[in-house]
């Protein structure tokens, strides 16, 4: 299966991914702006964390190209409308508060040629995507076919709560080839001394009454509860505030991370489904079953944060941070950096880090903590997640050399034009051709 792409090239401002200093929350732009507004969006939305991304990578992709479209001079204007059409179209119970912010930024943006331009580029930009997006309504409209297990004992009770994302697999992904293109190995075997380990590892440290997990271990598994775009997108945000980043910079950055998020998720439920691997509170309390003198059980054990309804192997939070640093890594560079996010549901609390790995490590180690994954899973998470963040680091740039390559094409071809006929050529907007030959 072939990733569809945008219809708009989604072109980069140059090849390289730009190297940075140390985030200052002092400046930000239009990009920023509407990247804080989407994720209160999103959030005011009720989403699941799987929809919710994809609402993101849809809005990001949009102000993307949408920017890749105009001068300078209208940015911020496309970016306002890529937003305002996305959201409206994704997010139809926020129509009042998009209209509104929408309006509010607008106002304050002279009225001019490029501000028209701007919104027509971001409309644009939008329809395209939104179009190529489509052909996944099937994949949301999917009726859940899972049969509640009943053994050999018909007309007794079990549990009735059906799994989440049984068909988000099924979904097309931005950068990846398929959904199983970074499927990973099975989990470990039970009988093995790494499925001790971890198993000994999480009832001590992962259960609600734990007795060794410090306070600390405590709150950044409850920080790491959270799992909407706007923890992590908050991290980006760091980043993207640096002294001296444009428009088009943060919009690709922000682009390439919410599209590596996205299929993170696609990648993720297509092995949690496949191999359908048991959570921590089911082989806790059934740890005399699994063939594994080594392990005891425990019929009262609970996890500090509830389980979500799906397997347990990879780690969707795990698969998301790897994914996030590895794009974070690719922009940075060697270049020291202070990270930055706040969560919910550790009362709004903000946390920091002075390097990628520290905070992708943490948000693994927080599964634990809580109860839901055990290490070897977020290590393999891990590896998926960085896969998936390299994987649309190089699509980016393949993308921006082409798109150099075309402008420098358009450039000679006008020059040849004007001294052989001496006619002015035909003008083809920044991003056009490239609309117009996606589409088709």
């Amino acid at each position: 299966m072939q990733p569809v792409r945008s219809p708009v090239s989604f072109a980069l401002a140059g090849i390289a991914l730009a190297a940075l200093h140390v985030a200052s929350p002092a400046r930000a732009d239009a990009v920023t702006d509407w990247n804080i507004k989407a994720a209160e969006f999103i959030t005011d939305a009720k989403l699941g964390t799987p929809p919710a991304m994809r609402v993101m990578a849809v809005v990001q992709t949009a102000v993307h190209d949408a920017a890749q479209q105009v001068p300078a001079a209208s940015q911020d204007a496309a970016v306002a409308a890529a937003n305002r059409a996305t959201l409206m179209a994704l997010l139809p119970a926020q129509k009042a508060a998009i209209e509104t912010t929408y309006t509010t930024m607008l106002a304050a943006l002279p009225d001019a040629s490029a501000k028209a331009a701007g919104i027509a580029a971001g409309e644009r930009a939008a329809a395209a995507v939104l179009g190529a997006r489509a052909k996944e309504a099937p994949v949301f409209a999917a009726v859940d076919m899972t049969r509640p297990h009943i053994g050999n004992q018909p007309g007794v009770y079990v549990p009735t709560v059906l799994p989440a994302a049984t068909a988000w697999a099924a979904r097309t992904p931005w950068v990846m080839t398929g959904p199983a293109q970074f499927r990973p190995g099975p989990p470990v075997a039970l009988a093995s001394d790494t499925w001790t380990r971890d198993f000994d590892e999480i009832k001590a440290y992962g259960g609600r009454d734990s007795k060794a997990r410090s306070a600390e271990q405590t709150e950044i598994a409850r920080f790491w509860d959270y799992s909407l775009p706007a923890i992590y997108h908050g991290v980006v945000r760091s980043v993207a505030l640096t002294p001296g980043r444009d428009v088009a910079a943060n919009a690709r950055l922000f682009a390439t991370v919410a599209q590596a998020m996205d299929d993170a998720l696609i990648a993720v439920f297509d092995a949690k489904h496949h191999y359908r691997f048991w959570r921590p509170v089911t082989a806790i309390r059934n740890a005399d079953l699994d063939g594994n003198d080594a392990t005891s059980r425990d019929a009262g054990w609970l996890p500090l944060i509830d389980t979500p309804m799906h397997p347990e192997y990879p780690s969707g939070h795990s698969i998301l941070a790897g994914a996030v640093g590895a794009v974070l890594k690719a922009e940075v560079g060697s270049a020291p950096v202070t990270l930055a996010t706040s969560s919910p549901t550790a009362k709004g609390a903000t946390r920091q880090w002075t390097r990628i790995d520290d905070f992708v490590n943490e948000v693994a180690m927080a599964r634990v903590w809580g109860g839901l994954h055990y290490r070897s899973t977020n290590e393999v998470s891990l590896v998926m997640g960085r896969a998936i963040g390299e994987l649309a680091v190089r699509k980016a740039r393949q993308q921006a050399a082409l798109q150099a390559a075309e402008m420098g094409g358009e450039k000679a071809g006008e020059k040849s034009g004007k001294a052989e006929q001496g006619v002015k050529p035909e003008k083809v907007e920044r991003g056009e051709r490239a609309l117009v030959a996606t589409a088709q």
